[in-house]
C-alpha cells in the first residue's frame, strides 16, 4: 500500500474520532441539566454514527461520520417535587446520559485517536527512510 494512501486513511479516522470526542464532552457537559418547565425534555444523548466510504480517486476506503443523531433511551426520574418542571407526582426528567458509558466512550475514541497518529507516525518515517536511501 502507498504510505500516502495510509496516511490518508489515518487522517481520516483521526478526524471522525475527533468528532466522536467533542459529541461525548457534549453530552458529558449535559448530564446533570434538567428541563426547566413541566413536559418539556431535557437533554438528549448523542451518538456518532460511521460509514466507510469509498473515495474513487484516491482508490482507498475512509472513515466518516455519517451522522450525530440521538439516543432513544427512556430519560431519568428524579423526585424533586419542589421544582418547576416536576410532573403531578413530583418527579422530574433528567437526561439520558450515563457518565460511565460516557467516560468508556471517551477512552476508547482517544485510543483509537492515538492509533491512527501513531500509523501517521509510522508510515511519515517509513517515508522519511526511503527518501534518505534514495540520496
Amino acid at each position: 500500500m502507498d504510505l500516502s494512501k495510509a496516511m490518508m486513511i489515518s487522517a481520516a479516522g483521526m478526524k471522525a474520532q475527533s468528532t466522536r470526542m467533542r459529541v461525548i464532552a457534549e453530552n458529558l457537559a449535559n448530564a446533570s441539566s434538567v428541563a426547566m418547565a413541566p413536559g418539556v425534555d431535557p437533554y438528549r444523548r448523542k451518538v456518532v454514527t460511521f460509514v466507510n466510504e469509498l473515495d474513487d480517486q484516491m482508490g482507498i476506503r475512509r472513515l466518516k461520520v455519517k451522522n450525530v443523531g440521538y439516543d432513544k433511551s427512556d430519560f431519568g426520574l428524579r423526585f424533586e417535587p419542589g421544582h418547576p418542571a416536576a410532573n403531578k407526582d413530583g418527579y422530574i426528567k433528567t437526561p439520558n446520559v450515563n457518565g460511565l458509558i460516557e467516560a468508556m466512550d471517551m477512552k476508547q475514541s482517544q485510543r483509537s485517536y492515538e492509533a491512527n497518529l501513531n500509523s501517521i507516525e509510522v508510515s511519515k518515517s517509513m517515508m522519511m527512510r526511503t527518501l534518505d536511501l534514495l540520496r
